[in-house]
């Protein structure tokens, strides 16, 4: 691996491109020189990294042919430009933006299918996926590998981080309002949201399904290398600030043994079983940590080839800030 990359971060004032500069720190990535972008407001402010204070540049200014790897970090208005530019410069690319169609780049869980780039070997831009596939797909790859899978149904409940710094906010301001007796005026949800549990994330197509909850589909189909697998997802608001919960059920296509499957998830790379009764919560267990917990791991009742389980994750942290830098470590792997 070489040791003097020039690296950026498009998107870096938000609270994943954040993260995302600290997991890089922590893990010692082989940064010769770092360059943080955004736009608007963002640009002008700074970032601590290595000691230093890293001042954010304006993402539309940057030459990228100085660039080997670009992180771009979410859906700004910038990012299809810059992704343009990085592209017709010859950089490697993670993506965590979903400004593409699943598609048309495949998405990496270095944990679950890290393997995918040395077989396809013209791979220079790869998809970080959401937060949840990211979970779900670490979870379920052992009970695919061990049992074969047939069907998932899985209700995430979203930490309201999963809509950036301005989520996080909102629930601050809404959870401040009702304690002090004020009226409240919803703005980023349109609803209540403190104190509350809401039925969607995000605006419904014909079909009833928001476009997170279809790209969670697609990108878990892709990630298992099971495209005609049975996918149910709802995705509900949580009145929680960081970690994201899922109720998942499942079936598999043979039957389940309880100790190959307890053995096989305690084997599992990035997921760590919560022994049955006790269980973990995304606030006292996962935020802030590099896995996946996971518990309440139980066959169904009555049926041998039912599992059901609860997963919960850091959203920002191990979902997409960690996620991604060790697709980033992969990708420099294989081309540099």
């Amino acid at each position: 691996m070489t040791t003097d990359l020039s690296v950026a971060v498009v998107g870096a004032v938000s609270l994943v491109g954040e993260a995302l500069v600290e997991v890089l720190e922590e893990r010692a990535f082989p940064i010769a020189e770092l360059h943080l972008l955004d736009d608007g407001e963002g640009v002008g402010q700074t970032l601590p990294f290595k000691g230093r204070n890293l001042r954010v540049g304006d993402a539309g200014r940057l030459d990228f042919a100085r660039v080997q790897l670009v992180f771009l970090v979410d859906s700004q208005d910038s990012t299809a430009d810059c992704r343009a530019r990085a592209e017709a410069a010859g950089c490697l690319i993670v993506d965590l933006s979903g400004s593409l169609p699943v598609e048309h780049q495949p998405c990496l869980v270095p944990e679950v299918n890290g393997g995918l780039i040395e077989t396809m070997p013209d791979i220079r831009c790869i998809a970080s996926p959401l937060p949840e596939s990211v979970a779900l797909a670490i979870a379920l790859a052992p009970i695919q590998r061990q049992f074969g899978l047939l069907r998932v149904t899985a209700t995430a409940c979203l930490p309201v981080s999963s809509r950036g710094r301005p989520g996080v906010k909102e629930l601050a301001r809404q959870t401040t309002e009702l304690l002090n007796a004020r009226p409240l005026e919803p703005r980023l949800f349109g609803r209540q949201v403190a104190f509350n549990m809401l039925a969607q994330t995000e605006d419904v197509d014909a079909q009833g399904y928001t476009r997170q909850e279809r790209r969670l589909v697609e990108e878990l189909r892709q990630l298992l290398g099971l495209p005609e697998l049975s996918v149910t997802v709802s995705f509900i608001q949580a009145p929680v600030f960081f970690g994201e919960s899922l109720v998942v059920s499942l079936q598999t296509s043979v039957d389940v043994n309880p100790h190959a499957l307890d053995a096989a998830m305690e084997a599992a790379q990035g997921l760590e079983l919560i022994e049955s009764g006790d269980y973990p919560t995304a606030v006292g267990d996962a935020v802030g940590q590099d896995v996946v917990y996971l518990g309440r791991l139980r066959r169904g009742i009555g049926d041998m080839r039912e599992v059901n389980l609860w997963i919960v994750s850091d959203n920002v942290r191990k979902g997409a800030a960690l996620n991604a830098v060790q697709s980033g470590e992969l990708l420099i792997k294989e081309y540099l």
